[in-house]
């Protein structure tokens, strides 16, 4: 079968590899669709310790690179493993794969716990090995499998990954109906948090920061209330610091932001949200970074009392996600889809086109 195969930073393939069979426990799915994800961005740009290397072996997956990449992915039980609950499982179901693997070792806590995504091995399908979605087949452990609900299409099914993070960062915060938030940076986790902000409070100011005017023309779309460029320039002509915080100011009658997320990974980014969060407001670090920020202002986290929580993946939350989807609480994801393309083409119209088209570009599916 046809797979995008990781080598390392900038060194994606597309090859020919044997087809999975489902072993003891699992079920072989045929993939529909895969989205590219930003953690896919980082790593084909720069080496990232969780993505699978030629040096060493993954602790969990025992494997090291080259793996299958994808793990935003959809696709149809096409055959059930020995032992496989046939009342449960059936030939023809839409699935969608939840990713996050751990070590499952009763002598770790956080696995004991249920919370994979804190095991100190923590990784992911198709980032780490066990195959991944940008490929035509995958055997997998029914553990990390979700039925998709009738009427939520496959397409949809591939962007539950993503949302699952925006929504456990929203879970995470304790945004609740009648606050305010601020989200930094208008890509696709920025906006699935817009949207599920949205679906919690429909009145509530909600404002989006994004240089990309695509991108911010998308947040409007869904449901933004206040949408900054954080590159206008100021009277002398030149980006101000200053633009995101005194905007915010302005809209909250000078209180501040109850809840800011930061999903760009830049300093400036992190720099905006802090300064514009109210005295005991939330910081919510969603972004993967490529390099730790600078510095951070400890002296105002301290003058303020401000809150600040870190989003690793998520956990527990994909059956309540899922079911928002399906009673139409989460909806209109499907626009959010800009490009569909061939695997072939995961390289130069998918991995280059986000980077190099942020304007245009948003949530790019793969079909295997």
């Amino acid at each position: 079968m046809k797979a995008a195969r990781f080598y390392g930073p900038g060194n994606v393939r597309i090859e020919d590899i044997p087809e999975p069979q489902s072993r003891a426990g699992q079920l072989k799915v045929k993939i529909a669709w895969n989205g590219i994800s930003g953690s896919d961005l980082h790593a084909y740009l720069a080496k990232i310790p969780k993505y699978a290397s030629a040096d060493k072996e993954d602790e969990v997956t025992g494997e090291k690179a080259p793996v299958t990449l994808g793990h935003e992915f959809s696709g149809t039980v096409v055959g059930l493993g020995e032992g496989v609950d046939q009342d449960r499982w059936k030939v023809g179901q839409n699935v969608v794969i939840e990713p996050v693997i751990s070590c499952l070792k009763n002598t770790r806590v956080f696995c004991k716990a249920g919370t994979r995504n804190l095991c100190p091995g923590a990784n992911f399908i198709g980032i780490a090995g066990w195959g991944g979605g940008l490929a035509e087949y995958i055997a997998v452990d029914t553990r990390y499998v979700h039925i998709l609900p009738e009427g939520v299409s496959l397409e949809v099914g591939a962007m539950i990954e993503p949302l699952a993070v925006a929504y456990y960062s929203v879970k995470r915060s304790g945004f609740k109906k009648g606050q305010n938030a601020l989200v930094i940076g208008g890509g696709p986790i920025g906006l699935f948090i817009l949207k599920v902000l949205r679906s919690i409070d429909p009145s509530a100011l909600i404002i989006v920061s994004e240089p990309a005017s695509g991108r911010r023309s998308l947040a409007s779309k869904h449901g933004a209330t206040l949408v900054l460029d954080p590159l206008e320039p100021g009277a002398d002509g030149k980006p101000s610091p200053t633009t995101v915080p005194s905007a915010v100011y302005q809209a909250t009658n000078g209180v501040g932001i109850d809840v800011a997320f930061e999903a760009a990974g830049i300093q400036a980014g992190l720099d905006a949200a802090l300064f514009s969060l109210r005295p005991r407001g939330t910081l919510v670090n969603v972004a993967v970074w490529e390099k730790d920020p600078v510095g951070i202002s400890m002296n105002l986290v301290t003058a303020r009392e401000i809150n600040i929580i870190g989003i690793l993946g998520y956990t527990g939350i994909h059956p309540e996600l899922i079911e928002a989807v399906a009673s139409g609480k989460i909806k209109d994801l499907e626009e959010l889809i800009t490009r569909k393309i061939p695997i072939e083409d995961v390289v130069e119209k998918g991995i280059m086109a986000l980077l190099n088209d942020k304007d245009s570009q948003v949530k790019i599916l793969v079909h295997p």
